[in-house]
């Protein structure tokens, strides 16, 4: 028996060697590795097992992975948090390249809001969470304007100049002052404008009381987090990100002008229908002649000559002052000046980012090296930056840790100015008969008879080249944290900025103009601003019963800003060579110096309060106490709060069987912010000033004893306190259908209370300024929407779709008085900010048509300058006659919505990104038509429209009233409707096509990663608007507003590359 038994078990053992022999044939080894599907970074810590078994391997710090498969029908599993799983054949592959792609609901992903972090699904209040990648598809150097689009209650409007300013407003007009929102770039205010974008690594946006409410009075206008990258455990890794284009000005004629032929024939129907005729019936010009047709001369300086004409002798020549009057011979060119094209060239851009970082388990460390350049597509303007950034953190013990954060950039940008009088405007004013040169090669333009006012745009812009403003900045912190006692961790941050800036710029005498510089001047100014934060917290962290999770926050925070600057100024320089010129040489008659100082201090105790029962039902509430030096004693401390809630019912067991709802949940919050962006530290108090010809009296009747005196320069208000915003938003976020949908609405209310505006005060003041008091008020409602679909389809492709979609109206509740106006012309006013309206809603004579005949014009209410051609007005009033009191609100520069459309998805190894943005139900006005569509508004350019398409008898529904050279309250002297024009678009920010080499080929040459792609900024625009771009920066109380401002729709053609290893 025993022997039978024996044999048995050596047939059982016989049987299994053979069977395990066979198996281990049967394996073999995959290799592969897991990357990000969007960018292709790999991932590290990723899970990868073989379904059905207990096999399993983690992807390294590289993304690479190798695991044993039992054989070539296997399949692996293969997940990251934050991504979706995805399930991969082996298919008797050897290698494998696997991407996932990130988890469109990220339900678990961990955001910073203030202070805190907290997991997405656990947010209470209005949190918008920006795709930073998605962002960084738009190729400008300032990240504010690459917010554009990306989150849904923030609206950006940007300036197309190289580094130009943007306005944010998250959730509306919150005041008539500063709407910037409060930017923390790593736990430090500072300014989003100047951040290399290749170093940020989360943004997220605070856009109601329950989320801001931490940062108290600086909390009104929204926060905007930003966390920059930081090193990450695992070897050495060396990155690269760049770019190199070009940026294409618009094509064709963009303001739609005349040639020069066509303007002489504009300005003889002009004086034909205005009268202005000589004896034998034709116009009479300088320039044109007096006959039946006007004749282009071949000399406009002198005016009107011909070839052979002894008035066109080089010998007369003069463009010095010191030799003489200006005598300049300018050929007039016939074909005309395509100004716009002379002024706005190709121009490069370029951006380049080097990235090194890695760390251990102990330490972690990234630096990089950053520099963007930007050259204008209109000549002389520029930004340059230079950017370095260091990020440490190191575990000193299992329950200490530190670190610090430091940015440093310097960079040049000079600026153009937004207003009527710009360069721009100069483009379409200066007449096509001028050249650019005249006939030795210096600057033409308008001296010659009947050539307008406008100054050479391309003399201008050449001038102001050694115009130069310079920045050099740094920015960063050191923290420290301990946990202890199990529960508690305490936190310290000391970190600020400092700003130091210089500029200088030169003023030339000018010859060519008709209205020209006398003089020569040169000016310069330095100096800075700085500030310091140091905040402190401590955080209790605990679960009770395993169903209740409370964390309490206590902190407190102190702020210090301060700066000082000097700038002189001096004129009538003996030599026109700048490189002489010295605020200590010149005419001391034409100097002029100013200085400024200022020091203002915040110290704050935060207190934050997070409950949540059972995953189900989130409770938050946030108080802070602020005591700010910018107010008097009276009013310099304040209380802000909010409290907030949210109940996720897909939690619920009655929702169980709604499978295809994988998250629902249902929030709101309700507080109150501030503001002090809007007051001076001086207003509190009463000044007083002195001066020789005000406050210096004679004690003697001889007037030989004068002594000083002092009077009011400004009245103070010791009352003078916060601006208020009181808050409530109410809300929803789902994520269905397998995760593949996440979707957000929310509705909100904000009423703002107490905004600053100048006291009303009677004569007993005398000359002193009032002081600031609280006296205004707004209200904003809006609806904010997210959707973001993920879809993974056969063949390795993906795709994820984003909108979001942003609607406010705004309404001004209380002001002083009935109205305050903005938007100043040369005509008057187009904006009435009024109680009851929108803020910045435009103002004037509602155009209802033409006055077609002289029977129309009697039958009509009495009209200032009526008759047939002109504008005829609305009677608002009824009253048979038209007056101011007849003005009415004509627009609105406020959109109904805006909206982002984002796509962007993979297939294979290539990758796309599409960006769109829109703005729809928003007014412009288009102050362009002033200067090209009356004759009457100086001799500048005209439009097409005013020669080809204005009122004739026979041409009653035209685009520009009659053509006469006569200026009238019917035609171009006060604001009306003509000017107004829909603003609503539709772009295509930025459409890009990336390649990324396959993984077997890169590591032949040591690659981890190498990846080209092709961009198109700008692809296209849609609208209806006749200017050259519909979007417009302004200010809160005035925007809307085109003097001709630098357009944000020229396209750029770019090849990038990224690279690591």
């Amino acid at each position: 028996m025993k022997h039978r038994l024996t044999q048995l078990f050596r047939a059982v053992m016989i049987l299994g060697a053979v069977i395990l022999s066979t198996q281990a044939i049967a394996q073999r080894t995959v290799r592969g590795t897991i990357v990000n599907a969007t960018d292709n970074s790999p991932i590290v810590g990723a899970s990868i097992q073989v379904k059905g078994t207990n096999t399993g391997a983690v992807s390294g710090p590289d993304g690479g992975f190798s695991i044993q498969v039992p054989n070539d029908q296997a399949v692996l599993v293969v997940s990251f948090i934050g991504f979706n799983s995805q399930q991969v054949p082996v298919d008797g592959h050897s290698t494998l390249t696997i991407k996932l792609q990130e988890s469109a609901s990220q339900l678990n992903e961990v955001v910073v809001t203030g202070y805190t972090s907290e997991k997405k699904k656990d947010i209470t209040g209005a949190v918008s969470v920006v795709d930073v990648k998605q962002m960084k598809a738009v190729p400008v150097g300032v990240p504010e304007q690459m917010l554009q689009g990306q989150a849904a209650g923030v609206n950006v409007i940007t300036s197309g100049a190289p580094g130009g300013p943007s306005n944010v407003f998250i959730r509306g007009i919150t005041s008539f002052g500063s709407t910037d929102p409060l930017v923390i770039i790593d736990g430090v205010p500072a300014s989003l404008h100047d951040i290399n974008p290749n170093d940020i690594a989360s943004i997220q946006v605070l856009k109601d009381a329950g989320s801001a409410a931490i940062y108290g009075v600086r909390g009104s206008n929204g926060v905007i987090i930003v966390t920059t990258k930081s090193g990450q455990a695992g070897k050495t890794r060396f990155s690269y990100d760049g770019y190199i284009g070009t940026q294409r000005p618009l094509s064709g004629n963009v303001f739609h002008l005349l040639n020069s032929q066509e303007l002489a024939n504009a300005l003889w129907i002009a004086d034909i229908n205005a009268g202005q005729v000589g004896a034998n019936g034709n116009p009479f010009s300088i320039q044109y002649g007096n006959g039946p047709k006007p004749i282009l001369p071949d000399y406009i300086d002198p005016g009107g000559k011909m070839e052979g004409d002894p008035a066109v002798d080089p010998k007369l020549y003069n463009i010095d002052y010191n030799k003489g009057p200006i005598y300049q011979i300018v050929r007039a060119n016939k074909q005309g000046t395509d100004w716009f094209h002379e002024c706005f060239k190709p121009a490069l851009i370029q951006s380049h980012t080097g990235t090194l970082s890695g760390g251990s388990g102990k330490s972690t460390y990234l630096f990089s090296l950053g520099y963007f350049d930007q050259q204008g597509t209109l000549i002389a303007t520029y930004l340059k930056r230079y950017s370095v950034r260091v990020n440490t953190s190191f575990n000193v013990t299992d329950h200490i840790r530190a670190g610090e954060n430091a940015y440093m950039f310097y960079k040049s940008n000079p600026q153009i100015s937004y207003n009527s009088e710009n360069v721009i405007n100069m483009i379409y004013r200066e007449q096509p008969i001028i050249p650019v040169h005249d006939i030795m090669g210096n600057w033409a333009g308008s001296a010659g008879p009947e050539l307008g006012n406008a100054h050479n745009p391309v003399a201008d812009q050449t001038r102001s080249e050694g115009n130069r403003g310079y920045n050099w900045d740094i920015v960063g912190n050191v923290w420290a944290e301990v946990d202890f006692l199990k529960y508690f961790t305490a936190r310290t941050s000391f970190g600020g900025t400092i700003d130091n800036f210089y500029y200088w710029y030169y003023t030339y005498h000018t010859y060519e103009n008709s209205e020209n510089n006398a003089s020569n001047g040169f000016g310069e100014g330095a100096g800075y601003n700085s500030s310091w934060t140091w905040t402190n917290t401590l955080t209790f962290t605990k679960d009770f019963w395993t169903n209740h999770h409370l964390r309490i926050l206590v902190g407190s925070e102190a702020i210090n800003n301060y700066g000082r600057g000097i700038s002189g100024n001096r004129l009538n320089y003996f030599v026109d060579d700048p490189g002489l010129w010295v605020l200590s040489a010149g005419s001391p008659k034409g100097q002029t110096n100013s200085s400024y100082a200022y020091q203002n201090t915040l110290y704050s105790l935060i207190s934050r309060l997070d409950y949540n029962f059972k995953d189900k039902y989130l409770l938050s509430g946030t108080l802070r106490r602020d005591a700010s030096s910018v107010f008097g004693p009276n009013k310099r401390v304040g209380y802000f709060g909010a409290g907030s809630a949210a109940w996720r019912i897909s939690g619920e067991n009655f929702m169980k069987s709604i499978t295809w709802i994988n998250d629902l949940k249902l929030r709101g919050s309700y507080g109150l912010l501030g503001s002090q962006s809007n007051v001076n530290p001086a207003n509190a108090y009463t000044l007083f000033g002195s001066s020789a010809g005000n406050s210096y009296y004679a004690i003697t009747t001889d007037y030989s004893n004068i002594t000083q005196g002092f009077y009011a320069t400004q009245i103070g208000n010791p009352n003078t306190g916060w601006e208020s915003d009181i808050e409530t938003n109410v809300g929803m976020d789902a994520t269905i259908l397998n995760s593949k949908v996440d979707f957000s609405a929310e509705y909100y209310k904000k009423k703002i209370k107490g905004l600053l505006f100048q006291d009303q005060t009677n004569a007993l003041v005398g000359g002193a300024a009032p002081p600031f008091v609280n006296i205004g008020d707004i209200q904003n409602t809006g609806v904010d929407i997210t959707v973001n679909y993920h879809a993974t389809f056969p063949n390795q492709f993906l795709l994820n779709v984003g909108l979001s979609i942003t609607t406010y109206k705004n309404r001004v509740v209380n002001i002083p008085g009935e109205y305050f106006t903005a938007g100043g012309t040369r005509i008057g006013d187009f904006i009435r900010n009024q109680v009851g309206h929108p803020a910045s809603a435009f103002y004037g004579y509602k155009v209802i048509g033409y006055f077609q005949d002289t029977n129309d014009v009697a039958k009509s209410p009495a009209q200032a300058d009526a008759a047939p051609g002109r504008f005829k007005y609305a009677d608002i009033n009824g009253d048979g006659k038209i007056t101011p009191d007849d003005r009415t609100f004509i627009g609105d520069p406020n959109p109904k919505f805006t909206y982002g459309l984002n796509l962007n998805g993979s297939y294979k190894n290539f990758d796309f990104v599409v960006v769109f943005y829109g703005s729809y139900g928003n007014d412009v006005v288009n102050y362009v038509k002033y200067w090209t569509n009356f004759w009457a508004s100086f001799q500048g350019n005209k439009s097409k429209d005013l020669l080809y398409n204005s009122w004739t008898p026979t041409n009653k529904n035209p685009k520009a009233p009659i053509l006469e050279n006569i200026s009238t309250f019917s035609t171009n002297q006060v604001p009306n409707s003509y000017y107004i024009e829909n603003g609503s678009f539709f772009k295509c920010k930025s459409l890009i096509v990336g390649y990324t080499l396959p993984q077997n080929l890169v590591s032949r040459i040591h690659l981890e990663k190498l990846r080209v792609y092709l961009q198109v900024a700008n692809l296209f625009q849609i609208t209806k608007y006749s200017g050259l771009d519909p979007e417009l920066f302004g200010s809160a109380a005035a925007f809307g507003m085109d003097y001709g401002n630098y357009p944000n729709n020229q396209k750029n053609y770019i090849i990038g590359l990224n690279l690591s290893f």
